[in-house]
């Protein structure tokens, strides 16, 4: 098996309790997408061992338990909300088919991802994150004026779905590289290059960055909002790692 870290980079996953559950009822998250076991200490080896400890001992028993004590009842799509979702989805759709440009989805995703390797890879520094975040939006204004689908909405569409996903990498590989930026520390599996001891170990600031980060999102081109919630340790402490 190859192993490499990719999006490992981003660390972190969705909030979940014991039972590996988030905070919407009857929704659970396995393996890496949960923050659950090593969180930010996102290594490969663990990151496997995480998926198949959920697999194997964790959710045969919370799943059923939670089956066990919950009676199952049938979504209603007659909510405001669910409609507005449902005609979202439909014009995101209809506008990626509608475009009919001369680029490939796929040729826009190497691109993307080679930008990020390069400049928000595992170490990286200011003036590469800058860098991306100046060609992220020309890229993303590009993917949604030249981008080509092939095939039609009202059928299982591969290109289309790979599209959507693109679109999707597009505003997260901002905030990605936003995130690093604003980071003025080396930390986990965060290295700047600009922040690190003599001996080329990584240099925290736990003054300044020891919390919980999330981004809010405001809308294409315009700067999310984030939001901080402290972290506080009163049997532990924190330490910095050491790869010697």
């Amino acid at each position: 098996m190859r192993i490499y870290p990719a999006v490992h980079y981003t660390m972190g996953g969705s909030w979940v309790d014991y039972n590996l559950m988030s905070n919407l009822p009857g929704l659970f998250v396995v393996g890496e997408a949960n923050f659950s076991d090593h969180g930010a200490n996102r290594l490969g080896a663990s990151a496997l061992m995480q998926g198949l400890a959920d697999g194997y001992f964790v959710l045969p028993y919370t799943i059923g338990n939670y089956f066990a004590s919950v009676k199952p009842t049938k979504a209603a799509t007659s909510h405001p909300e669910f409609k507005k979702a449902e005609e979202n989805v439909r014009l995101f759709t209809q506008k990626l088919l509608s475009v009919k440009g001369k680029r490939t989805p796929t040729s826009l995703h190497r691109e993307l991802g080679k930008l990020l390797w390069e400049k928000c890879g595992m170490a990286r520094n200011e003036k590469g994150l800058t860098e991306a975040l100046k060609r992220i939006p020309e890229l993303r204004e590009e993917f949604w004026k030249n981008i080509n689908v092939t095939g039609e909405g009202g059928e299982l569409n591969q290109a289309l779905e790979y599209a959507g996903r693109v679109a999707d990498f597009m505003e997260f590989a901002e905030l990605l590289c936003r995130d690093a930026l604003h980071r003025r520390e080396s930390c986990g599996g965060h290295f700047r290059e600009e922040f690190q001891t003599p001996e080329g170990e990584a240099k925290r600031d736990d003054e300044n960055f020891s919390y919980v980060a999330a981004w809010e999102y405001q809308g294409v081109n315009q700067p999310p909002v984030l939001h901080k919630e402290p972290l506080v340790y009163e049997e532990v402490h924190m330490s910095t790692r050491s790869y010697k």
